[in-house]
């Protein structure tokens, strides 16, 4: 099924973990991909070169979200390469993981940089180029950090509420003009980016296998399952959810602790 066949799809931060499988299910699906990315550049161009064997074109920019010329730079580009874009997918993001008394404004201003201010931004770079396709899609990655007070993550879940404010405001702006805007918020992903955490550095799979058991679904989610999410919200099917924060982790955050 080709639900986004010639669609144009960028989609942030998407060089490995759930960036790059949501970058691989649009490319399953018929679109052509921008994959972006910051630092490490070889899992970008493998990504890329995944998507160009499934007969996709696939661009590579490197960029920095959360600086506003970086940011620009990258609309550039899709611009000069494809004049239109109509899918979004919001990813990227970054933080430092401290004590709220111990934070430090350098990290304030790093994470809600890369992780906020670039959707709000992005997206005013992001709707002219949609408007030449009758409309699109806007899907930003949020953590049920923006909900839950989880250990050490006070700023990066701060960036995340901002996040899901943003996609009620712009969900309402931009819905008359054919762009609807959600989130979905995962819940613990089997990825690399779980090292970033104390908790799971230092007891690892004991602290999976825990999270595994008080989860009704019985497993963790996969960046699999978050991908079949973003993609059905970027659907046609999906034409009137507006605004809308989408929790997917089999049922953990409903359970009293």
């Amino acid at each position: 099924m080709q639900r986004f066949a010639d669609k144009i799809v960028l989609v942030t931060g998407s060089g490995r973990g759930i960036g790059r499988e949501m970058a691989l299910r649009f490319a399953r699906e018929g679109a052509h991909v921008v994959i972006n990315f910051f630092r490490n550049r070889e899992p970008a161009e493998e990504t890329a070169a995944e998507v160009r064997a499934l007969g996709r074109q696939a661009l590579v920019v490197r960029a920095n979200v959360g600086d506003l010329d970086e940011l620009a730079g990258m609309y550039r580009q899709v611009e000069e390469t494809f004049g239109a874009l109509d899918v979004l997918i919001h990813n990227a993001a970054s933080g430092y993981n401290r004590p709220a008394m111990g934070q430090k404004p350098r990290g304030w201003e790093w994470t809600m940089n890369i992780n906020a201010r670039s959707l709000l931004f992005g997206a005013q770079h992001a709707a002219p180029l949609m408007a030449r396709r009758g409309g699109g899609a806007i899907v930003a990655l949020s953590s049920l950090g923006s909900i839950r007070v989880l250990e050490e993550y006070v700023v990066v879940g701060t960036s995340k509420a901002a996040i899901e404010a943003l996609v009620r405001y712009l969900g309402v702006e931009l819905a008359p003009q054919g762009i609807r805007v959600n989130a979905v918020s995962p819940g613990v992903v089997r990825t690399e980016a779980l090292e970033h955490f104390q908790t799971f550095r230092d007891e690892g799979p004991d602290v999976v296998s825990e999270v595994e058991a008080r989860t009704p679904a019985g497993r963790l989610c996969t960046p699999a399952d978050v991908a079949d999410v973003v993609a059905y919200l970027c659907s046609d099917e999906a034409t009137m959810i507006c605004g809308q924060t989408i929790i997917v982790d089999g049922g953990y955050s409903l359970l009293a602790r």
